[in-house]
C-alpha cells in the first residue's frame, strides 16, 4: 500500500514512522528545507515541494497511491491539497481506482462541514482528524487519577492506562504474570505492554516477572475502576469530587472546548483570558450562559486575581494557552499556589514527560493524539480506535471487528487460542438494544459475530492479525 503524506512536520514526521513500522510504502511532501532533511533518516521517500502542486503530487507517484494525507498547519492547504490529489489520482487513473483522502483540521466550521457530508463533495476529502476532543477526552480521564502517566480512551468506556509499577505493588512485584493471576481474586486485568529500561517494549506473556519501575499498559473498562488498579501496581488512590472547581487558563479554541467539555460532565468553570475579545468571544458562545461558568478578564499570572478567584480552592487548574512555554509557567504558579491537579494541552512531545517531572499531574501531547487518529482512518475498515502507546511504542492496538467470515465465530477463547505475540484487551458488544458494552476477557468468553476485540501487538504483525480474522 502506498500512502503520501503532505507535510513532513511532527505529525507527518511521526504518522510516517508508525507507518513503515507496518512495512507501508510511504512517500513525504514539503517544501519546507529542514523538515524535509530531518526526514530523511527514515526509510521514505521524501520530496522537496509544495503539496498543492499538482505536478509534485504526481512525481510522488499519487496515480498508484491508495491513500492521501494532509498534515500541515494550515486548514486551507490541506483541503486544498486533498482536493488537487484526488483530482490528479482519477485523472491518472482514469476512474479505475478511488483515492482515499485524509484532512487535518482544527476549525470548528470545516468539522461540521465534514459531518453534514458536504465538505467530501465540494474538497474531496473523505475523512477529517480534528485531535483536539480525543485530546480533552484523555486530559480529562488522566486528571481524574493523577498517578497514571497516560490514559488512552478507548470507545465504550475501554481505556488502557500506562503506569509504572512501584514497590508496594505486592501481588504482581517480582511475581511472573502466571503467579500474579493466580494470588489475585478475580485474577488480573490484561496487561497489554511492558516496557522496562534499556529494552525495548513489549505485549508480555505469562512468563514475564513484573519488576519495580516497570512500565505498564493496562487495559479495563470505566472509570470507576482506575483507582483499583492504581493501589494494585502500587499507587495511592485519591477519590476526585462528583462537582469539581476547575479553572482554565486561556479562552483559545482549546480553551472553550475544554469549558465545554468540563461544564457537560457537572463542573463548575472559570476562564481566566488576558484578552478582552477573546473573553467576550467566551463570554457571548454557546455555553456563556451557562450558570456554572464565569468568564474573567484578566492575567492568568497576576497573584491578587489568582487570589480573587480563589485558586487553592479549585480542585484542577488546566492551562491552554498558545503557547506551551507560557502554559506551563501558568500551571505551575496554579500548582504553587495550592491547587491539587494540575494539566496541560501540549504541542511538543519531549515537554510531556519533563512537565510531569515539575509536578504537573497530566499533560496531553495533542499532535500525538493526532497521529493516532490519522492512523485509525487509515485502518478505516477496522470500526475502532488503532493507538500507539505512549510510553511502549513498539506495541500497538487495533479493533478487530468479528465477522462471518472468522472461522472460529461461537467459540470460547480458550478454544481460539490466540498467538502469544498479541494481548486481547477487550471485547466490546452490542446488545439486543442497540447499546454497547465493554467485557473483560477470559477464556471462557465466546466471540460472536458482530463483536469488536480490541487486540494489542508489534506493528509488524498487524497485517497478520487482519489475515487470521479475514478483516
Amino acid at each position: 500500500m502506498r500512502i503520501i503524506i503532505g507535510g513532513a512536520g511532527r505529525v507527518g514526521g511521526e504518522l510516517a514512522r508508525a507507518l513503515r513500522a507496518e512495512d507501508k510504502d510511504v512517500v513525504i511532501v514539503d517544501n519546507d528545507i529542514r523538515s524535509v532533511k530531518n526526514s530523511q533518516n527514515m526509510d521514505v521517500l521524501v520530496l522537496h515541494g509544495d503539496v498543492t502542486q499538482r505536478s509534485k503530487l504526481v512525481e510522488s507517484g499519487i496515480g498508484e497511491a491508495q491513500i492521501f494525507v494532509a498534515t500541515t498547519d494550515s486548514d486551507h492547504k490541506n483541503l486544498l491539497a486533498c482536493s488537487i490529489a484526488k483530482h490528479a489520482h482519477n485523472q491518472l487513473r482514469k476512474g479505475k481506482s478511488e483515492l482515499i483522502t485524509i484532512c487535518r483540521v482544527r476549525d470548528p466550521v470545516l468539522v461540521l462541514e465534514h459531518e453534514s457530508g458536504d465538505l467530501s463533495e465540494w474538497a474531496g476529502v473523505d475523512h477529517i482528524v480534528d485531535a483536539i476532543d480525543s485530546s480533552i477526552d484523555r486530559l480529562m480521564a488522566g486528571l481524574k487519577s493523577p498517578s497514571l502517566e497516560h490514559v488512552i480512551p478507548f470507545d465504550h468506556s475501554a481505556y488502557v492506562l500506562e503506569l509504572t509499577v512501584t514497590q508496594d505493588a505486592e501481588v504482581v512485584a517480582y511475581n511472573s504474570l502466571r503467579e500474579a493471576e493466580h494470588r489475585m481474586e478475580g485474577g488480573l486485568p490484561p496487561i497489554v505492554g511492558l516496557k522496562r529500561s534499556g529494552e525495548p517494549g513489549k505485549v508480555p506473556t505469562s512468563n514475564d516477572r513484573i519488576m519495580p519501575q516497570d512500565r505498564l499498559a493496562v487495559a479495563t473498562a470505566g472509570e470507576s475502576s482506575f483507582n483499583r488498579l492504581l493501589r494494585l501496581f502500587g499507587h495511592e488512590a485519591v477519590e476526585f469530587p462528583d462537582e469539581p472547581r476547575v479553572v482554565i487558563f486561556g479562552a483559545s479554541l482549546v480553551g472553550c472546548r475544554l469549558a465545554e467539555a468540563w461544564l457537560e460532565a457537572g463542573a463548575s468553570v472559570s476562564v481566566v483570558e488576558r484578552d478582552l475579545n477573546l473573553a467576550n468571544e467566551i463570554a457571548g458562545s454557546s455555553i456563556g450562559s451557562n450558570s456554572n461558568l464565569e468568564v474573567i478578564h484578566g492575567d492568568h499570572l497576576d497573584r491578587q486575581l489568582l487570589a480573587e478567584i480563589e485558586i487553592s480552592e479549585q480542585d484542577i487548574a488546566i492551562s491552554a494557552l498558545s503557547d506551551d512555554h507560557a502554559s506551563i509557567a501558568a500551571a505551575l504558579l496554579a500548582s504553587d499556589s495550592g491547587v491539587s491537579r494540575t494539566g496541560l494541552v501540549l504541542y511538543e512531545a519531549d515537554l510531556v514527560n519533563v512537565v510531569r517531572r515539575m509536578g504537573i499531574t497530566f499533560a496531553v501531547d495533542w499532535k500525538r493524539v493526532a497521529v493516532d487518529s490519522i492512523l485509525a482512518k487509515i485502518h478505516n475498515e477496522l470500526p475502532g480506535p488503532y493507538a500507539v502507546l505512549e510510553s511502549i511504542p513498539d506495541v500497538v492496538g487495533i479493533c478487530i471487528p468479528i465477522s462471518e467470515r472468522y472461522k472460529h465465530s461461537g467459540k470460547s477463547l480458550e478454544k481460539i487460542s490466540l498467538p502469544d505475540w498479541c494481548t486481547l484487551a477487550f471485547i466490546q458488544r452490542m446488545s439486543p438494544q442497540g447499546t454497547w458494552s465493554t467485557i473483560r476477557p477470559s477464556s471462557q468468553k465466546v466471540v460472536e459475530v458482530g463483536d469488536r476485540l480490541t487486540m494489542f501487538l508489534p506493528p509488524d504483525r498487524v497485517e497478520e492479525l487482519e489475515r487470521r480474522f479475514k478483516v
